[in-house]
């Protein structure tokens, strides 16, 4: 199998689709497709239906994917350089402070280089990732990338749209501090007023309060959003609508600052991966798309661990670097891939 895409609901039904994979603009109507692109929506065609798909279990995936008795991957680290992260800090605080901006979200990338042993082992901790997770997975002969995200973009079924604000972070333990910090609650309410809005014109928006949300050894604030829908929408005319949420992206999400984002991404490359939309859409018409965030990525024996953190007015860098270095131990926790 020289190329997949894997896809895990938090409720543990998997599907895996082997490729040759036929790229679609919309999404099939008989389902059985994954939502493959890059952050910035470069694919015109994303849906992929794969020449076969397969639901999968934890127990079922080695045989399923061929793994034949591969080892776990080993991996030696490089230590992340902080001197580009720290200006793009610098610059994108200022232009908050200025009010140019409302809020964007910097990328730190750690590096690594793959001793020994195969990445798709790190699929069955993916398939046996917290039930309030989301697998994914996009493997080539050459490369791929694969995680687990806590972070629904959104998932339509019939009339009715979910999605949910993710922003904001926390060690376990500091929750009741994290409660009341003014720059967490901040950032999240950013996104949650960016998604409210953008879906508006869709249907009758409810908002849940802000909750905790505690996964994967991380605490992050959580506010469910549900839509009743007019009228069904292709889930591909919906991709563009959300990203990128302000939760990965930039707000305002006007031209000038996505292209600053995008130039702050080029300049500290980052994978086109992360923070990008990836799905699969069910036989039944029920389509999930989630945002790539908590995973790695590979191509030969280079692998990349990104990490993203918030920038708002109340940001300081020392902060912002723990967050960032808490995200990736929390990726390696998941992964199991601590020394």
């Amino acid at each position: 199998m020289t190329e997949f895409a894997l896809f895990r609901l938090p409720d543990g039904r998997a599907w895996i689709g082997e490729g040759p994979f036929t790229a679609l603009a919309a999404a099939p109507a008989g389902g059985g497709a994954f939502y493959v692109n890059d952050f910035d929506l470069s694919d015109s065609k994303p849906w992929k239906a794969p020449a076969k798909l397969h639901a999968i279990t934890a127990e079922s995936l080695p045989e399923t994917i061929h793994l034949n008795g591969s080892k776990k991957p080993r991996i030696t680290w490089a230590k992340p350089a902080t001197e580009w992260f720290k200006m793009a800090f610098r610059r994108i605080r200022r232009e908050v402070l200025a009010r140019k901006i409302e809020k964007m979200v910097p990328v730190l990338t750690e590096t690594g280089t793959l001793a020994s042993g195969d990445p798709r082992r790190l699929l069955e901790p993916v398939m046996n990732a917290p039930g309030n997770m989301w697998g994914y997975a996009h493997v080539t002969k050459s490369g791929g990338f694969l995680g687990a995200t806590p972070e629904l973009l959104f998932k339509t079924h019939g009339g009715l749209l979910e999605t949910m604000a993710l922003a904001g972070t926390a060690k376990p333990g500091q929750q009741e501090a994290f409660l009341t910090d003014v720059k967490e609650i901040e950032e999240h309410e950013i996104v949650a007023r960016f998604l409210t809005e953008r879906l508006e014109a869709l249907g009758e928006v409810a908002r849940q309060p802000r909750s905790l949300c505690q996964t994967a050894g991380l605490v992050h604030f959580q506010s469910q959003i549900n839509v009743k829908l007019r009228e069904r929408t292709d889930p591909a005319r919906l991709v563009p609508l959300l990203h990128p949420t302000p939760a990965v992206g930039c707000l305002p999400r006007d031209a000038s600052s996505l292209a600053r984002l995008r130039e702050y991404r080029q300049q500290l490359k980052v994978p086109g991966f992360f923070g990008a939309p990836f799905g699969f859409i069910e036989n039944d018409g029920a389509a999930h798309v989630v945002v790539a965030i908590r995973g790695i990525g590979w191509q030969g024996d280079a692998i990349c661990l990104p990490s993203g953190c918030g920038i708002v007015g109340g940001s300081a860098f020392d902060h912002e670097w723990r967050e960032l270095r808490l995200k990736r131990e929390a990726v390696l926790r998941l992964l199991d891939l601590h020394p």
